[in-house]
């Protein structure tokens, strides 16, 4: 499980991506690296990190289906996700 702090870390920069987002594709576009550089570092997509819905878990995250390999697994066994067979586990 997760820190609630790192959590609430997350939440905060996909606000600030949200709201510097046409901010920065403006100035992209207009190859103004300069003004650029000076918006908040968080801003930035690349800082974003995926992590799992259920746990919060940072590591082996599936992008499909939105949560971890752990958490993933641990559904399929109990056939929670639809089409998802045991191999061999």
């Amino acid at each position: 499980m997760a820190k609630e702090s790192m959590k609430a870390r997350e939440v905060k920069r996909a606000k600030l991506i949200a709201k510097y987002a046409e901010k920065r594709k403006a100035l992209k576009e207009a190859g103004d690296w300069e003004a650029l550089q000076k918006l908040p570092a968080n801003s930035s997509p690349v800082r974003a990190h995926n992590r799992c819905k259920l746990t919060g878990r940072p590591k082996g995250y599936m992008r499909q289906f939105g949560i971890s390999r752990v958490m993933f697994r641990e559904m399929a066994n109990k056939g929670l996700i639809p089409g998802v067979k045991k191999a061999s586990w």
